[in-house]
């Protein structure tokens, strides 16, 4: 596995990465209308092409295909963390979250925080993020659950 910082030409691989993902989502967790309402077809490769380039997230190679991405935004804040389901269970999402926060604390975050799916709370609650608050999102007509979940780093050069 290689995490490499986004390149234009993974875009419509990681479109259809959060697509598939999504959708691959167990329907006793989210139903398959709130996953339509989440990931919508037809995927929109130009907006994703966009919001990338913008984002610019890391990502997990293993074979010359998209296995996972993660993104960091400048304030701390993870976007999107998506594991594509044929390269679930094997590491993608934890090495993926290991480079962000090697990348964080490089950067001088003090604090990363995230909106955590139903599925996603667990991983990050293993890693010492704690939960804010449950938020109830709208989306296209759907009510979806997520949590607001935050996390303060350790700077060992500030003796914290």
């Amino acid at each position: 596995m290689n995490i490499q910082t986004y390149s234009p030409e993974w875009a419509r691989e990681i479109a259809d990465l959060f697509y598939q993902s999504v959708h691959a989502i167990d329907p006793a967790i989210y139903t398959p209308e709130q996953k339509a309402a989440w990931a919508p077809a037809p995927v929109n490769y130009a907006l994703w092409s966009e919001r990338l380039s913008i984002k610019k997230p890391f990502v997990a190679i293993i074979d010359n295909h998209v296995a996972g991405f993660i993104e960091l935004d400048s304030d701390g804040h993870i976007d999107c963390t998506y594991t594509h389901p044929n390269f679930q269970g094997i590491g993608v999402a934890s090495s993926l979250y290991e480079h962000l926060l090697s990348q964080a604390k490089e950067a001088g975050m003090t604090r990363l925080y995230v909106e955590a799916s139903l599925i996603a709370k667990p991983f990050f609650e293993r890693r010492g993020f704690t939960v804010v608050k449950q938020n109830e999102v709208q989306r296209n007509g759907e009510s979806l659950i997520n949590f607001s979940m935050e996390m303060y780093l350790n700077h060992d050069h500030q003796g914290a």
